[in-house]
């Protein structure tokens, strides 16, 4: 049972999530002709006037630039400046998840994208963790991740997500609780809804953009904090048995945070998982103003304006 926060962002307005409801005939619905983004907001812990927002102005770029896939031009500044009247509007008082999302919001029955009506909407709901922090067990699935040669990997086009659906249900229906998906060359590319990090000799390596992931916030996050505390980091490709043999792994994104994944298949991993501890625990300072070395990528909303 989700808790949505009381108002949604809609048509331009801010009104009663109830409220907010578009037609069976709406032209995304039918073609996945939309994007979205998904960024998490706590009360500040020092302040309980204000809301910290973690990397906003990539949020909003991201989700900006994933509408120009579909020929929507909505500025960054437009999205940031909705989110943050959403946010004072509805005044969370726990940790919860902003997701907005633009679309092609005319009604009829042909796939395209010019001349058509585009909108964008914003809600939110409360949210603690989406993946246990004690970590997770996955299968390999056997749904790949699209090429970029045939989809938009760039953007954060909800109709992507029918193969991530797939492969999560097919990880569940099996006995896990998350899927690890390869890309068209079998190389290791991304979980359903998280990029995927491997601790091999003590160096932290993760897929490269070239390999058909998304470019995650918080995977560009982990990096730059990994190479702040000396950790070496390496983009390239993972073979599927470099997941067997990896002294940790771990996967991350705005809802997962960063989790440890203590089984693959039915091999176990070791429970000994240091870098993703440390990475753990300095992301979680960071999102909640903490460290003073990354104050720019935290943003206050100050609810007493």
């Amino acid at each position: 049972m989700h808790n949505f926060l009381p108002f949604a962002h809609f048509k331009g307005q801010l009104i009663p999530f109830a409220d907010a409801q578009i037609s069976i005939a709406t032209h995304a619905l039918h073609y996945g002709t939309g994007a979205f983004g998904g960024l998490r907001g706590i009360p500040n812990p020092a302040n309980p006037n204000q809301i910290l927002l973690f990397r906003l102005d990539r949020h909003c770029k991201r989700l900006s630039n994933s509408a120009r896939f579909l020929q929507y031009d909505l500025p960054a500044a437009e999205i940031q400046a909705a989110i943050v009247e959403f946010i004072k509007k509805n005044r969370p008082d726990q940790s919860f998840y902003i997701r907005p999302f633009v679309y092609t919001s005319d009604l009829g029955i042909a796939p395209r994208l010019h001349d058509i009506e585009k909108d964008f909407f914003i809600y939110g709901l409360e949210l603690g963790d989406y993946l246990s922090a004690e970590g997770v067990s996955c299968r390999i699935s056997s749904w790949h991740r699209q090429e970029d040669v045939s989809f938009p990997l760039r953007g954060k086009i909800s109709g992507g997500y029918i193969t991530s659906s797939l492969a999560k249900t097919e990880a569940v229906s099996s006995g896990f609780k998350e899927a690890i998906m390869l890309n068209s060359q079998n190389k290791v590319c991304e979980a359903t809804g998280m990029n995927i990090f491997v601790v091999r000799d003590g160096q932290l390596v993760t897929p490269g953009v070239e390999q058909d992931i998304l470019e995650g916030i918080t995977r560009d996050s982990v990096m730059q904090v990994a190479r702040n505390l000396g950790i070496n980091v390496i983009e390239r490709s993972i073979d599927k048995s470099e997941l067997l043999i990896a002294e940790e792994v771990f996967l991350c994104g705005t809802a997962a945070k960063v989790t440890p994944v203590n089984q693959i298949e039915n091999y176990k991993l070791p429970s000994d998982r240091p870098i993703t501890h440390q990475l753990r625990e300095a992301i979680t300072a960071i999102t909640e103003d903490r460290d003073p070395s990354y104050q720019d990528w935290v943003f206050k909303v100050d609810l007493t304006d």
